[in-house]
């Protein structure tokens, strides 16, 4: 699944603490059929002009969608120009601070116990699978984009080690993974080991930490991630 960036996402929802823009989200997202500026501004007793900004800023913010069609039965010449109609977006909006993928985590646990229904064998097997070929997947979809830049859009924060590597200062899955480290710290290693494959650099750059044995000793932060990017010099084999 393919989401607006971070920074669009907390915009977008933030967006919503206007009052009147949260009123029109509401009207919208409730109506049974697609819905016009002259609709939502009688219903709500708002001027057309209002009404029809935040429309458009809803649009803008990837909480509604907008298309043109022309109403009643009349067509061809001299029938009119189609009318700007409103809908609720498909595709939802969410965000978290921290940046948090708790849909990544759950698209692949459900992929790889799909994998597994078809075909057998072990479900943990192709959860690493899935995973790796998800991280290629993320990496050359970004188009270029660059190893650390793609970590950062993927809501790692990496930050230069001072040894040429990158320590991850966010986990994207870190509340899943209080109760279930094992399984998840081996889908997020094999995701970022199929991201750095997908931006042509070598697996063995992604290196499994002791967070636990980190944290006690006060060397990591509290939502750290399991994993680092060694220094290119210093890959192993994956």
């Amino acid at each position: 699944m393919t989401r607006f960036p971070w920074t669009r996402r907390v915009s977008a929802v933030a967006s919503l603490a206007d009052q009147n823009r949260r009123r029109i989200f509401d009207f919208v997202a409730a109506a049974d059929r697609a819905v016009g500026r002259d609709d939502t501004a009688e219903a709500l007793g708002l001027a057309r002009s209002t009404a029809s900004f935040h429309l458009d800023r809803l649009v803008g913010d990837g909480l509604l969608v907008a298309d043109f069609r022309k109403l009643g039965d009349r067509s061809g010449p001299g029938s009119g120009r189609p009318a700007k109609l409103y809908r609720a977006a498909v595709q939802e909006v969410s965000a978290s601070v921290p940046e948090r993928s708790y849909d990544l985590a759950a698209e692949l646990l459900v992929a790889a116990v799909e994998e597994t229904a078809a075909g057998g064998g072990p479900v943990g097997d192709a959860l690493l699978r899935v995973a790796r070929a998800r991280g290629r997947d993320a990496a050359e979809a970004a188009g270029g984009t660059g190893f650390a830049g793609l970590l950062t859009a993927e809501g790692y924060r990496p930050v230069d080690d001072g040894e040429g590597g990158l320590t991850l200062l966010n986990c994207p899955f870190h509340r899943v993974a209080q109760g279930h480290a094992g399984t998840v710290c081996a889908m997020n290693g094999a995701f970022l080991a199929g991201v750095a494959e997908g931006c042509g650099e070598d697996p063995g750059r992604v290196e499994a930490l002791d967070i636990a044995d980190l944290r006690s000793r006060g060397e990591a932060a509290p939502a750290q991630c399991c994993a680092r990017i060694r220094p290119a010099q210093a890959s192993a084999a994956p």
